[in-house]
């Protein structure tokens, strides 16, 4: 026989019936332990030291007026539900603690002991504010009786570090006053991956860095050995041949591949709002601060890779920040005290002088050697045109895709007319000249449909512009282009030249839409 001895007695439902066989226990000196009674119910817990044999008890019970079966069971009904909700707790990932009015700890379960790094023997009984720390969002909800979501806590101290987000609810008795709270936590990491596996944008590989020439062959080799360590990449090039494609790509192959790639545009943003976005804030750092603070990206990029674009644009006051997690792998918040360490890889891109901005102090040295570890130059589409057919055939399947036209291909004069050309916007200008030309054209892209360096059509289409015929955009755009181009020629041979067309077709091209030198 164990130490303690559980009924559960069925019962006809009156009043007294209770006390009948509370009255029975007493008479043989049944130490009570436990008692549940519910509508024709009566369970309970007790000491199995007493003065009778058990099926003598037994006996006794059945043989009291309007018991109606008395049996052994493992569990009280209340231990059953404690049982469950213990089992619920300990398989959440989230950490759950509760506390009663005074901040004692009631609940705390087993994630919550891993988030926190305390075992729950340690916690149970414990004052929260001694065991975590005094200003916690649980306190005020015992105190105030109102919820919050989704809080940011750093705790750093002598005792607990810890990093997480919380959510919590008051427990309320049954006039609605606060006599405890409860409360999630989710260790920042998990919350990165959840947030990673959500909002993961569609990864480029070096497969869809397209283009067979010697120098773009040369650089990928180069990246693809690059990705597989860690160290810090300064890629360089000409704004739009791609410099972004070749970070995805080496964060893609790294073993960093499961974790966040993110973008920033340094030159997008003022400087002040760079700051707080790549290093967060603490709630009330500055006017308009988000309650509860907010996420850095450096922190958002943790174990993953951060692209910082137009870094030559980073302010002298940011580049010393960067410069120090760069060396120490910890960032310090907007408005805060504490450190938090990072493992972040750093992918820098710039289309400027780096040297000569160090020259004029606009760039710290020491930065530049820290970024420059492994530099990757991008070349020019001018000096890769080889690789230009490749680009706009994939260009047109791709937007045919797209626009859900359907585009068979490009003649041989239009080809002919984008190799003469030497793209100062590069991989971005041809893909820009592509989908215009695919807007203009009907089945094939033949010269008169392609508008370069930057011609834009004559303001934009309106509604009813837009009732126009394909015909008559394509007059209104070529049109365009021959004047253009004789206002930038002094001769209609030179312009001619420019178009990709021969002398006579831009003479009889004249004559068709009335241009003459006198009116251009």
């Amino acid at each position: 026989m164990g130490d303690t001895i559980r009924l559960r007695i069925s019962t006809k439902d009156r009043v007294g019936m209770a006390l009948d066989i509370l009255k029975i226990l007493y008479n043989y000196g049944v130490n009570l332990k436990a008692l549940e009674v519910g509508p024709g119910l009566i369970c309970v817990k007790i000491d199995s030291d007493f003065d009778v044999s058990l099926s003598y008890l037994l006996e006794q019970l059945r043989a009291q007026k309007d018991v109606i079966e008395v049996n052994v069971i493992k569990l009280l009904p209340q231990e059953k539900r404690e049982k469950h909700i213990k089992a619920v707790l300990d398989a959440t990932g989230e950490g759950i603690i509760a506390i009663d009015r005074e901040g004692i700890i009631t609940t705390f379960n087993p994630a919550a002991e891993k988030i926190l790094k305390v075992d729950a023997k340690d916690a149970l009984g414990k004052d929260i504010a001694d065991l975590i720390s005094s200003d916690i969002p649980m306190l005020k909800t015992i105190v105030t009786g109102e919820s919050y979501d989704n809080e940011e806590m750093i705790i750093n101290t002598p005792k607990l570090k810890s990093h997480y987000i919380t959510s919590g609810r008051p427990i309320l008795d049954e006039e609605g006053n606060p006599m405890g709270a409860v409360a999630s936590l989710k260790d920042i990491e998990n919350v990165m991956e959840l947030v990673h596996v959500f909002t993961q944008p569609p990864m480029i590989t070096f497969d869809e860095i397209l283009g067979e020439s010697q120098e773009i062959t040369k650089v990928k080799e180069l990246a693809k050995i690059v990705a597989k360590g860690d160290s810090t990449v300064l890629i360089r090039g000409e704004s739009g041949t791609g410099k972004e494609l070749f970070a995805r790509s080496i964060h893609m192959a790294s073993p960093r591949r499961d974790k966040p790639f993110v973008p920033v545009n340094c030159a997008a943003l003022p400087d002040t709002l760079l700051e707080s976005e790549l290093f967060g804030y603490e709630e009330g750092a500055f006017t308009g601060a988000k309650k509860g603070g907010k996420q850095g990206l450096f922190k958002y990029a943790d174990k993953g890779t951060l692209f910082l674009d137009e870094i030559g644009e980073l302010s002298t006051h940011l580049q010393v920040k960067l410069l120090r997690v760069l060396q120490e792998n910890r960032i310090r918040r907007v408005g805060a005290d504490e450190e938090i360490p990072v493992d972040v890889r750093i992918i820098a891109a710039t289309n400027r002088n780096l040297e000569e901005l160090m020259q004029s102090g606009q760039f710290r040295d020491d930065l530049y050697y820290r970024l420059n570890v492994i530099p990757l130059l991008i070349p020019p589409l001018r000096e890769r045109k080889e690789d230009i057919p490749i680009l706009t055939h994939a260009f047109i399947k791709k937007l045919s895709y797209k626009m859900n036209k359907k585009v068979t291909g490009i003649s041989d004069e239009a080809m002919q007319r984008l190799m003469n050309y030497d793209w100062p916007g590069n991989i971005r200008e041809l893909s820009n000249v592509i989908e215009r030309a695919m807007n203009l054209c009907n089945g094939i892209i033949k010269s008169i449909h392609l508008i370069l360096q930057s011609e834009e059509l004559e303001g934009p289409i309106s509604v009813n512009q837009g009732q126009r015929t394909l015909k008559d955009l394509v007059v209104e755009t070529e049109k365009k282009a021959i004047i253009d181009a004789l206002e930038r020629y002094d001769s209609i041979r030179k312009a001619a030249r420019a178009l990709g067309v021969t002398h006579a077709t831009v003479i009889n091209k004249m004559r068709q839409y009335e241009i003459t030198r006198e009116n251009i």
